[in-house]
């Protein structure tokens, strides 16, 4: 399981506006944090999805769903490619979050282990949520749903260069003004929200809604609305 940091705002403050290094949890809403785990095939896609929504406030991609220790990319045993979304409940629902994973993908395509179309749940709500909701998208499709439901176990962190794969690789001069460390990734809510509007997985007025990204210099904001207009770009 992953450790819950739990800071006062001044000492975020002092941290998050030098350097943008923004971490997934503000003040109280650290207590608010669920997770949630799905796989969709590759996991560079639905980094981006997910992070650029709101009430997320971290996202990062890995292995799970198998037995081996410590898997790698190169050597992954029997585990998937999933991703973890810390999330507020009270901002965005479990339903919505499984409204945009049956959405994003195709839970039809037969694919081997490590692109398996997965719900990983972590109490009976969840699994239950999961289920109705397996259940309704077998009403609509025209073919089987091989989407499986299982419990989660245990998520191990893929490799920095998989997290925010988009921001980090597409978009160096961004990434680089934002003084993010590459290992840093995983817990910053800044990288995760860039990571899907720079493939245009939100809106425009998402954007400049959004408060997490309200110190971007004016030259980063040009930049990133011109990547939304171009319209969806995330692929694996």
């Amino acid at each position: 399981m992953h450790k819950v940091l739990i800071t006062n705002a001044t000492s975020l403050f002092s941290i998050l506006v030098p350097s943008f290094r923004c971490t997934a949890y503000v003040g109280t809403q650290s207590l608010k944090m669920k997770t949630a785990t799905f796989a969709m095939g590759c996991f560079w896609h639905p980094d981006a999805l997910f992070g650029c929504q709101k009430g997320i406030y971290r996202t990062r991609v890995g292995y799970t769903g198998g037995t081996l220790h410590n898997p790698t990319y190169r050597n992954l045993g029997d585990h998937t490619e999933a991703i973890d979304i810390d999330y507020n409940p009270e901002i965005v629902s479990y339903e919505n979050l499984l409204k945009l994973f049956w959405k994003n993908h195709d839970p039809t395509e037969p694919n081997k282990r490590q692109y398996r179309s997965v719900i990983f749940y972590r109490d009976d709500e969840e699994k239950g949520l999961a289920s109705e909701s397996k259940k309704e998208m077998e009403k609509v499709s025209k073919s089987p749903i091989l989407t499986v439901i299982e419990p989660f176990n245990k998520f191990y962190n893929a490799e920095d260069y998989h997290q925010k794969y988009y921001l980090q690789t597409h978009h160096t001069k961004l990434f680089n003004s934002l003084g993010i460390k590459t290992k840093d990734l995983v817990d910053s809510t800044i990288a995760a929200k860039l990571n899907g509007y720079v493939v245009g997985e939100n809106t425009i007025d998402s954007f400049h809604s959004d408060s997490e990204l309200l110190k971007l210099s004016p030259e980063n904001k040009s930049y990133v609305e011109k990547l939304i207009a171009r319209g969806k770009q995330a692929h694996c």
